[in-house]
């Protein structure tokens, strides 16, 4: 069997929590956390960057054992001025460490689970359990329009440094699909008698699909610095949870924050 199926399999359960949502989302999105902020440290090495793993797997733990309907960004705060306080005593104790292994720590956490935990935060909006797929469907038919469009028509290279087989064109086509995707979701949601006006859902989808691969681009930066393909081969065919679920981690935030200050959910 083709191990792009095999990893697509392996994902499956995960939709599963989706359609449940709630506290079994929650914590299936903690899990997800964590062995996204143990990739992200883990590849961190391979350029003597040792981030103190430890205490961004606590933090992980705490935040989202502390995470309700809404984030309490004030107990949020609390716990990373201790947590900076803590981690900053550390290199005194132990010279192996230093103050770029203490900002990677604290950048795994906020890249890695505080972003993967809009997912859950827009879940539990009103109407959360059909505006969650917005997240989704923005980076799925981004990521697919994006490759056919540069298949199809790239010729201008979008940024060769970080990625060479991007496109301008590919790019454009990724916006588009994006847009589309969430405005077919949009009819779908208005359809069920949720009153957010059509307009909202295709400017999510091409903001989405801007920042999706921004999402995309930011991961591969990472990589390509420390020189590696993959954060991991946890999932066949797709690498890690991070190569999975790059773009995914910018669509949540983009998703959040507009629904939050801008539909005013």
């Amino acid at each position: 069997m083709n191990s792009r199926y095999v990893g697509a399999l392996i994902l499956a359960p995960f939709i599963v929590f989706l359609f449940i949502g709630g506290v079994y989302l929650k914590y299936a999105i903690m899990l997800l956390s964590l062995v996204g902020m143990h990739e992200f440290y883990k590849v961190l090495k391979e350029k003597n960057i040792n981030a103190i793993s430890w205490a961004g797997y606590i933090l992980c733990i705490i935040y989202y054992l502390t995470l309700n309907k809404e984030a309490n960004f004030e107990m949020l705060f609390f716990f990373l001025i201790i947590t900076v306080f803590i981690i900053m005593c550390v290199p005194v104790l132990d010279i192996e460490y230093n103050f770029i292994d203490i900002g990677t720590t604290l950048l795994g956490f906020f890249y890695v689970a505080i972003f993967f935990s809009f997912i859950v935060l827009v879940n539990n909006k009103v109407y959360g359990n059909y505006l969650v797929w917005l997240i989704f469907i923005s980076s799925w038919f981004c990521d697919t329009a994006a490759y056919y469009a540069g298949r199809a028509f790239g010729k201008r290279k979008l940024c060769p440094k970080v990625s060479p087989k991007k496109t301008v064109e590919g790019s454009i086509g990724g916006m588009l699909g994006s847009m589309i995707a969430c405005g077919v979701l949009g009819a779908v949601v208005i359809s069920k008698g949720i009153s957010i006006p059509m307009y909202h859902f295709f400017i999510i989808g091409a903001v989405c699909g801007v920042f999706c691969q921004f999402g995309d681009l930011a991961a591969s930066s990472i990589k390509r610095y420390v020189g590696v393909k993959d954060y991991g081969k946890l999932i066949p065919g797709h690498g890690g949870i991070l190569d999975r679920f790059d773009s995914i981690l910018f669509a949540s935030v983009v998703v959040y924050y507009y629904l939050t200050f801008i539909v005013g959910m």
